[in-house]
């Protein structure tokens, strides 16, 4: 009944009888004006496959609202869900999904639903799924720093401690914990990670220098990541070297990374002195959370059986998706090992061969870590190159950046050939900007600009500036050179690197040919480039105060890229 004592009086029936013909007559007056009368909330929800891999969903939802008061208003809504993983966090109740391997080069493998239970990484795989996982040295070491010995390299083989394969069985036999009482239900004893994680298993040894945090071990990571969510490009793109594929700089969006664990550094050792790793790492990523030895070893003492506790009752995180690099693995890959002596070589490699960077001439694939270095720094020149070209963009102005070391502890150049040099240098601007200023209208060559840089006294901002603005970057092999990941891709960025004769590092070089640029390695009044390159050595005076370098031949050299005659 719908009255409190269950019983209808005449007044009651009176009242709602007139009540539901004032209703009635409502209805019809406001019908007859032709409104609409539909109060549903409608949702519909589209959801379409936007990766090669399939492991990460773009949700559209289109929220359609209509209220009706004395007049009808309709709002549409729609929402672009930011790409997420399928994977989610694992209830006390759930199975224990196995381990894929989503993508893998040598040092560099992607995986969703891995273990890490005290200090060693889970593979769950069974007989069949087994075939398919690389071979575990391929994926990880011991993490130990790296001496080129046979004894070294023998202690950073991995070991059971570090990486293992168990079979579905096993996890469960591990984690899984059944009460002896048929009526209850077993529960696991896993606790997920949510998001996704870059696990380096790097040691110390490296990642405090500006060059291996940003130019090596994240340029990998970027490589890796976005090129894992991408789809290949087409076939013909592939086989045309001027399709304006290889000119994009808009990259396909990838999956947010959510935290970023040194497993074998501490707070402060993967901190350059200078300030630049973190200075990057805050700019490029700003809402990725940092973990280091020190919260790792947290992670695996809350998973260590205590003492006479069984196996079976230890615990075990859970990585819904992560990202393990490893340097040492990475050099026992040809790419790194046998070629270039570069980590991210065996990521950038991998992906490329498969069609999944876009921008190879302009460093397109590297574009979002750059680009939201030049916001954080405030380089407007850089952003307003952000753009999309049909092919690489003459430059607006030829702008030469000599990083000098010349106060630097090691590798100067010797003084008189450092102030030759730069004489010459400035001899080439004067000379190009009277040649413009002489020019006749219909054909008025570019404007020169010469800025000699002694980047230890300029802040992090003044230094990310410089770069963005930079057509011809010039310097002795060293640190400062890592600034070329940030320059202005056009069709005459350049690199010139200064070695003692007979030296050479492949460092700038592969990487500046990564990003689509030109690397000219100057021995005195020699060059050698690509495909014509040296072969890697130190000889000794690498190291030193005394090298020697013909300023002419330098000021030829540049005169001749910006013709394209190199």
């Amino acid at each position: 009944m719908i009255f409190r004592h269950g019983s209808l009086s005449r007044r009651d029936a009176f009242l709602l009888l007139i009540g539901a013909s004032s209703m009635h007559i409502w209805t019809l007056i406001f019908n007859a004006r032709g409104l609409d009368t539909d109060q549903s909330i409608v949702i519909n929800t589209h959801v379409s496959q936007q990766d090669a891999l399939g492991e990460f969903l773009t949700t559209t939802a289109v929220l359609k609202v209509t209220e009706t008061k004395l007049e009808t208003m309709t709002a549409t809504v729609t929402e672009l869900a930011a790409p997420t993983s399928t994977s989610r966090s694992l209830s006390p109740f759930d199975d224990l999904p196995p381990t894929d391997i989503l993508a893998h080069a040598p040092g560099w493998t992607l995986f969703r639903n891995v273990y890490m239970s005290n200090g060693t990484m889970f593979i769950v795989a069974d007989e069949a799924s087994r075939k398919k996982i690389p071979e575990i040295r391929m994926m990880t070491s011991t993490g130990l720093e790296a001496v080129n010995t046979p004894e070294n390299i023998a202690l950073r083989e991995p070991t059971p401690d570090n990486m293992r394969i168990i079979s579905p069985e096993e996890a469960k036999e591990r984690w899984v914990f059944t009460s002896k009482d048929a009526n209850r239900p077993s529960f696991n004893r896993v606790w997920s990670v949510e998001g996704n994680t870059l696990l380096f298993n790097d040691p110390p040894q490296f990642l405090n220098h500006y060059y291996h945090f940003v130019a090596e071990l994240f340029f990998g990571v970027q490589a890796f990541w976005h090129g894992a969510f991408s789809e290949p490009i087409s076939t013909a793109d592939a086989l045309s070297p001027s399709s304006a594929t290889h000119y994009s700089l808009r990259h396909p969006h990838a999956p947010p990374i959510h935290r970023a664990i040194f497993a074998h550094a501490s707070a402060d050792a993967w901190r350059d002195n200078p300030g630049f790793n973190s200075y990057f790492l805050r700019a490029a990523l700003p809402s990725v959370v940092v973990e280091n030895q020190v919260d790792w070893d947290d992670r695996i003492r809350a998973t260590r059986p205590k003492t006479g506790e069984p196996q079976t009752d230890a615990r075990a995180w859970h990585f819904s998706v992560v990202l393990l690099t490893d340097r040492s693995a990475a050099h026992r890959g040809a790419v790194c090992g046998s070629q270039t002596q570069r980590t991210a070589a065996e990521a950038w490699d991998f992906m490329r061969l498969r069609g999944k960077l876009r921008g190879l001439h302009v460093g397109g694939w590297w574009a979002p870590l750059r680009e939201a270095v030049w916001r954080f720094a405030g380089a407007e020149e850089g952003l307003e190159a952000a753009i999309d070209m049909r092919q690489a963009k003459d430059p607006d102005k030829i702008v030469i950046s000599y990083i000098s070391r010349q106060s630097a502890r090691s590798r100067k150049l010797i003084a008189d050939d450092h102030k030759l040099l730069v004489e010459s240098l400035e001899e080439l601007v004067a000379r190009k900007n009277k040649e413009r200023a002489d020019a006749q209208p219909e054909d008025v060559p570019l404007e020169y600009e010469l800025t000699v840089v002694e980047a230890e006294k300029l802040t992090h901002d003044q230094q990310i500036r410089m770069a963005a603005r930079t057509t011809i970057m010039l310097g002795v092999h060293g640190n400062g050179l890592t600034h070329l990941v940030f320059m202005k891709p056009n069709r005459a960025s350049t690199v010139i690197e200064l070695f003692f004769p007979g030296g050479f590092a492949h460092d700038y070089y592969w990487t500046s040919r990564a990003l689509g640029m030109r690397h000219l390695a100057v021995w005195n009044d020699t060059h050698r480039a690509y495909p014509n390159k040296p072969d890697v050595n130190y000889p000794e005076g690498f190291q030193g105060d005394f090298i020697p370098v013909h300023g002419p031949t330098v000021v030829q050299l540049i005169e001749d890229r910006v013709a394209m005659k190199l």
